[in-house]
């Protein structure tokens, strides 16, 4: 099947790859660069199509954002973040869905899902309070998911606890400018975000369980493989597929500027046979960690096609190989850029700033190994791991 929006992409990858620096001075998107994308039609891929979204494969999303990130990591960031949240806004009641969607198809909803705020029950809803990082590509969005613990009639978390992912339009939340100020991927704008006393509908709210465990698409009745991937899939799809396109950008920028390189000792790079390796051991790293996402959401797309419901085992696997194959895919562009010379470090070389966004892309909780190993290897040993945080995300 031909990927249009890649096609698109690929015709307007100058454009993309020159406006990174503007990004990352402007510490958010340019107004251009958010056009390409807007133009390109990626973050409509996991849209509905009752609302002019593509419903494109999760491969198709998944090779996107890796070509948008290889030309500029924040655009490729943005792209796979804001991307994603069509995908969870099928789920959602139909009516918040023409709130959004109903005038123009092309309105953006930012995040972020960490559980950072209050919703306190009232009749009809929700007030709500809180104050949360990260909330990549926000400045080019109107309506934001706000992740939020349900509290109770005092505003104080309820128990058992119990989360919610709140649906918030661009009046009711605050963007605090100043907020976003990193080593890496500075273009993204991922500012905090500040919400105080608003009142949030209960059609606008969406329950965390009901997403992880799959029953949310069901009960709001899509049959797309696409939209009954797991949460645990989806979600990590378009921030790994970010990493790695970095890493592919940053072995692209490093092949051109090592070709005609000769290092302080008057060897010509390409006869040093030691950097040689290193190029083909990385290349081929960077490779197996794409072909490793890609399988891994294929597969679980023609599992869902089949009508299989996922086990917490399956879905603990999956995230085991999108973790590797983030850290896969950086510590193969590490092996690299440590050999492309002190000169590679300049600001003015994209070298040095494709090796700091894809750090800081690693960086993001999603790409944690540590409970992501531990519970992986618990059911591999038939073991059911134990209920609480080492289970988030799974």
């Amino acid at each position: 099947m031909t990927n249009r929006v890649l096609d698109t992409i690929m015709e307007r990858a100058e454009e993309i790859r020159e406006l990174g620096p503007v990004n990352e001075r402007l510490g958010k998107l340019d107004d251009k660069a958010a056009k390409v994308l807007r133009d390109s039609g990626v973050i409509k891929m996991l849209q509905p199509a009752t609302h002019g979204g593509l419903e494109a494969h999760p491969r198709e999303f998944a090779e996107t954002v890796m070509k948008i990130a290889s030309l500029d990591g924040s655009t490729g960031w943005v792209a796979g973040i804001v991307g994603l949240h069509p995908w969870e806004m099928a789920m959602a009641d139909p009516r918040v869905q023409q709130e959004i969607w109903g005038d123009d198809p092309d309105t953006w909803i930012a995040s972020p899902y960490a559980p950072m705020g209050v919703a306190r029950p009232v009749d009809g809803g929700y007030i709500f309070n809180g104050r949360w990082q990260f909330s990549s590509g926000t400045d080019h969005c109107d309506w934001i998911f706000l992740g939020a613990m349900l509290g109770d009639k005092d505003g104080k978390v309820a128990q058992p606890p119990s989360s919610l992912h709140m649906i918030l339009p661009r009046s009711d939340y605050e963007i605090v400018e100043d907020s976003w100020d990193v080593a890496g991927l500075k273009g993204t704008g991922s500012k905090d975000i500040i919400v105080r006393d608003a009142f949030v509908p209960e059609y606008r709210t969406i329950p965390f369980n009901k997403i992880i465990d799959g029953s949310a698409p069901r009960e709001a009745g899509l049959t797309n493989p696409t939209f009954l991937v797991p949460f645990s899939c989806a979600f990590p799809l378009g921030i790994t597929s970010a990493v790695i396109g970095i890493a592919e950008g940053a072995l692209h920028h490093h092949l051109a500027y090592q070709r005609t390189r000769v290092q302080i000792t008057g060897t010509k790079i390409k006869d040093d046979p030691y950097v040689l390796y290193a190029i083909s051991e990385a290349a081929e790293e960077i490779k197996a960690s794409r072909t490793a996402l890609i399988e891994n959401a294929s597969r679980m797309y023609d599992k869902a096609a089949a009508g299989h419901e996922f086990s917490f085992a399956e879905r603990a696997a999956g995230r085991r190989t999108q973790v590797r194959a983030a850290w896969r895919a950086v510590q193969a562009m590490n092996e690299i850029v440590v050999r492309s010379g002190g000169n590679a470090m300049r600001a003015d070389n994209p070298i040095q700033r494709f090796w700091r966004d894809a750090h800081v892309g690693l960086a993001h909780a999603i790409h944690v190994p540590g409970a992501v190993y531990h519970v992986s290897a618990l059911t591999d040993l038939d073991i059911e791991p134990p209920q609480g945080p080492m289970r988030s995300m799974i």
